[in-house]
């Protein structure tokens, strides 16, 4: 079940991947059966190995022709059986390989065998372009020299030790030069694949950020927009049933009504953003609340709430959506914790280079929390316009939220956006 499970796994990542398939019918069939590929590649070499070790056995004496007989079959056969091992340890057949070369040179004529021309392929595929060329300079070298002193002794003669070399050169040169090639090329492929593969995990990983971090955006406006607009609409419906005049009832009413109604549009622009279908609604939400109809309607809801502005607003569009939303966040928690306030003030003060929000309350009695969703909010708020935040109580048992937010955020330079912050 599990190995049913990983194979399907790997299918839809190389679906992902988009990978062509391998080229010929045999190549693909070569690829799914390696063991039957291997098995077929070390009897070829048997059968072309063992035709010409035949004849180091020929005018030899009788009891050494017998010992030849058994010795050198025996020695042919445990080199090519090393090619079973190619694929995993690349190393063993081309050292059996050149051993057995070796041992040719001790035949009355010139021998050799193929085995050289898979073993410097697979040693070039299987392990790696240098090792192949390292390996192959060596083995070469030891042959020649091995070759050379025997000649030099009166063992073989030049001849024998010249076309054992010469041949040794040849089919290792061709089995490198094209394990070569092929191995770069195995190996860049497996790399390009490894890539391709980080980068569907990754592209996964943001998209999955991005979707974080649009809950977390939707969220905080959700929070900003239902906090606000449901405070004053307490207000005014407290309001209206204590009061006795009928006019000012109807009046509060009237007020509670008009901010349910911009509440719902406002929910109804951000929620636009979710809609898969084709939509006339917008795809971002609309403008947030200037701070002058935020301060309008606290005090239509008898909230002794009070504007001042210095500086002229030249503000790009997300940081003046942050102050909208950071002033509509500090009045509705003043109206929440500070419902006996004689004077809650609200102070921009626009400079060349930053904003500064002050909301500043008298009406604080008690302990006020920082873990709520309003002051993270605005905290995530703040941090993202590339300003800062600060909330905390000052002298004259007073409570006052700070921000300082840059007119143009070093990370959003002027980006023509409505959806803020």
């Amino acid at each position: 079940m599990t190995r049913t499970r990983s194979r399907s796994t790997s299918v839809r990542e190389d679906e992902g991947l988009r990978l062509p398939r391998p080229p010929g019918v045999l190549r693909r069939f070569w690829a799914r059966h390696p063991v039957f590929a291997d098995v077929l590649i070390t009897l070829v070499c048997l059968l072309l190995s063992l035709v010409p070790a035949g004849v180091i056995t020929r005018d030899l004496p009788m009891p050494l022709a017998i010992g030849v007989a058994i010795l050198v079959p025996a020695s042919v056969v445990a080199a090519c059986a090393t090619l079973l091992w190619r694929r995993r340890r690349p190393l063993v057949p081309f050292v059996a390989s050149f051993a057995l070369e070796a041992g040719f040179l001790f035949a009355l004529q010139p021998i050799g065998s193929p085995l050289l021309l898979v073993t410097c392929y697979s040693l070039a595929v299987y392990r790696s372009s240098r090792a192949a060329w390292t390996g192959f300079g060596i083995a070469l070298g030891s042959l020649a020299a091995l070759g050379g002193l025997l000649t030099l002794t009166g063992v073989i003669t030049l001849q024998i030790a010249a076309n054992a070399v010469v041949m040794s050169l040849v089919l290792g040169l061709i089995g490198t030069l094209v394990g070569v090639n092929v191995g770069g090329r195995k190996r860049y492929l497996a790399a390009v694949i490894d890539r391709s593969r980080q980068l569907l995990v990754e592209r996964d990983q943001q998209a999955q950020l991005a979707a974080a971090g649009e809950r977390a955006r939707i969220a905080r406006e959700m929070h900003d927009i239902v906090s606000h607009s449901l405070t004053v609409i307490v207000a005014l419906s407290e309001g209206a049933a204590a009061t006795p005049d009928p006019g000012q009832a109807r009046a509060a009413a009237s007020s509670a009504a008009e901010t349910a109604r911009s509440a719902l549009t406002e929910m109804r622009a951000m929620l636009g953003v979710l809609r898969a279908d084709d939509s006339p609604l917008p795809l971002a939400p609309i403008e947030p609340t200037p701070p002058q109809e935020t301060v309008a309607a606290a005090q239509r809801a008898g909230f002794p709430v009070s504007l001042s502005v210095t500086g002229a607003a030249s503000l790009s569009p997300a940081p003046a959506h942050a102050v909208g939303r950071i002033v509509q966040e500090g009045v509705t928690n003043a109206m929440r914790h500070a419902p006996a306030a004689t004077s809650i003030e609200v102070r921009l003060v626009h400079a060349p280079d930053a904003v500064t929000i002050e909301i500043v309350n008298d009406g604080v009695t008690g302990p006020v929390g920082s873990s709520g969703f309003g002051l993270r909010g605005l905290a995530e708020r703040a941090a993202h316009s590339g300003g800062t935040i600060v909330s905390e109580p000052v002298d004259g048992g007073r409570w006052m939220l700070r921000a300082e937010l840059p007119t143009t955020p070093p990370d959003l330079p002027d980006r023509d956006s409505k959806d803020g912050p």
